[in-house]
């Protein structure tokens, strides 16, 4: 009874763990086999999907009460033997025909359906049916189980072994990328009817009327309801190789906790990166475990991959965090890291490379200009999208707004956006000195007579930057907009003043595979350059 919630536990993380690995897997290309984008609509309806794991335990915890759990045996081997006995007999036949079953159109459109409204599957479509189809793949996977239960015969070990080996099946099955090499089929033939492929089971999904085996074709090839493309295509997905995107964004982590909004972690959190969580206090261990890994393997890794119209996109992470690009002796680490990225976009045939959020700083690169000196040569495009950065925080401004003050740490982005006011006849103010001087020298003379320097003002719009100090908000009026033009917005620290987000557009309705906005869309203007 009390080994139940800690095996719940571990069948999230073994999970999660497939989803991570299937997410990167498809992203990178290698062995996809099928090429689709994912929908919103597969992302909402499948974010449940440890219902099915609750569901298992409280009928576990349940049955516990009904016999004497407390003396059974770590490992018993008959147990294991009729356990994969009974398996293979009648729980694989059994379902083939409750499958078969559930493609007749009067049960398929009431339940089986919304199980196959996923073509291109992840792991955890695996468990997203309706709750009578949960009733019955219980019933039919306790037959193993209650028999060793109530013959006196089970142990721990064939219990959580056969829960685990029926996760970790369902799992390869629904992952969306072959991970089966053809020399195991070599070595021992027959094991093509004993065991399926992801390639097998996505045929399934796509063609819907073959394939209906559990994890043993065998069944399928008896009553002749192989797809005829299954070898072609599993073939076909073991030869297939990494895409190679048109367009690259090169990012960076930017706290610890970062690591849980990258889609190949959870969605859910990736929808609100600049939330923190209080559960994130729990999860320490494995945020210390990743930043122990990234100091260890420090080597530039995908995030995730999009799809514009005709366009492929990739998105790169460089492992490093915010603080490092602070330090002055971790400079030479990250650029030598930026550089090996831009030579393998170069290799891949990428067309553009973008170098955002702090991968495009003056002082550490002068916004990617020391690469175009190094390599002359080079046919891949660098930009740093500090125009679109610029021109989606000028429309952010209200129509009719005649004084702006500009305060934070400046930027390219932010002298495009003063150049741009002043020749519009707006007047900007600075807080400090040195921001004066600084924005006065990179703009002309002419537009720099809109440009004044620290004053009492009324200014209700202020256009702020990474380093607003909490005590320079204290000096706007009350009603103040402050819009940021860099990656992280202001704290909210003023309860009179409104605050908007970092510089964002809608995605288009041609952005594919956006699927880690589950909650909400939100997109960084680095992912739309």
């Amino acid at each position: 009874m009390f080994v139940i919630l800690p095996f719940l536990v571990l069948r999230i993380l073994h999970n999660q763990l497939w989803i991570s690995l299937s997410r990167y897997r498809t992203a990178e290309g290698k062995n996809r086999i099928v090429d689709k984008s994912i929908e919103f609509e597969q992302i909402d309806r499948e974010r449940n999907w440890d219902d099915n794991i609750i569901f298992n335990g409280l009928i576990f915890y349940a049955l516990s009460y009904t016999g004497d759990t407390a003396s059974m045996p770590i490992w018993r081997t008959d147990s294991v033997i009729i356990t994969i006995l009974l398996h293979a007999g009648p729980v694989e036949f059994l379902y083939y025909w409750l499958h078969r079953a559930l493609h007749h159109h009067f049960l398929y459109t009431r339940y089986h359906q919304h199980h196959h409204s996923s073509i291109v599957t992840e792991p955890i479509t695996s468990v997203i049916h309706p709750f009578g189809e949960h009733i019955a793949y219980f019933l039919l996977f306790a037959i193993p189980l209650a028999t060793t239960f109530y013959s006196g015969i089970a142990s721990i070990a064939s219990f959580s072994g056969y829960i685990m080996f029926i996760d970790i099946m369902n799992n390869m099955g629904h992952c969306n990328f072959e991970l089966i090499p053809s020399w195991v089929f070599s070595i021992f033939p027959p094991l093509k009817y004993l065991m399926y492929t992801p390639s097998f089971h996505s045929l399934h999904h796509t063609q819907f009327r073959t394939n209906y085996s559990l994890f043993m074709p065998i069944y399928d090839y008896i009553y002749g309801t192989v797809d005829d493309t299954t070898d072609t295509l599993y073939e076909a997905s073991l030869k297939r190789q990494e895409d190679s995107p048109d367009v690259l964004h090169l990012t960076h982590l930017t706290t610890p906790e970062s690591i849980y909004h990258l889609r190949l972690g959870f969605a859910s959190l990736a929808s609100k990166p600049h939330e923190f969580k209080w559960y994130f206090w729990l999860l320490w261990p494995v945020t210390l475990w990743s930043m122990l890994l990234t100091c260890v393997h420090s080597k530039t890794f995908l995030v995730e991959r999009n799809i514009f119209k005709k366009l492929k996109l990739q998105t790169w992470a460089i492992p490093k965090y915010t603080i490092h690009y602070f330090s002055q002796w971790q400079r030479e680490s990250i650029n030598s890291l930026i550089q090996e990225a831009i030579l393998k976009a170069e290799e891949k045939g990428v067309k553009v490379l973008s170098l955002g959020l702090l991968n495009q700083e003056e002082e550490l690169n002068g916004n990617g200009e020391l690469y175009i000196r190094m390599y002359p040569a080079l046919k891949v495009r660098l930009v740093d999208g500090s125009s679109l950065a610029a021109a989606i925080v000028l429309n952010s401004i209200p129509k009719g707004t005649n004084e702006v003050v500009i305060a934070g740490n400046l930027s390219k982005v932010a002298y495009a956006i003063a150049s741009a006011l002043c020749q519009g006849g707006v007047q900007i103010c600075t807080l400090h000195e040195d921001a004066y001087k600084k924005i006065k020298s990179r703009i002309n003379q002419e537009a720099g007579s809109n440009l004044v320097k620290h004053k009492q003002n009324s200014a209700k719009v202020w256009i702020v930057g990474n380093g607003f100090a909490e005590e320079d908000q204290q000096k706007a009026s009350k009603g103040t907009t402050f819009i940021p033009f860099a990656y992280s917005p202001p704290k909210k620290s003023r309860k009179d003043c409104y605050y908007h987000y970092t510089p964002s557009m809608l995605a288009p309705k041609y952005l594919e595979n956006l699927d880690s906005c589950e909650v909400g869309v939100f997109i960084p203007k680095y992912l739309i350059i």
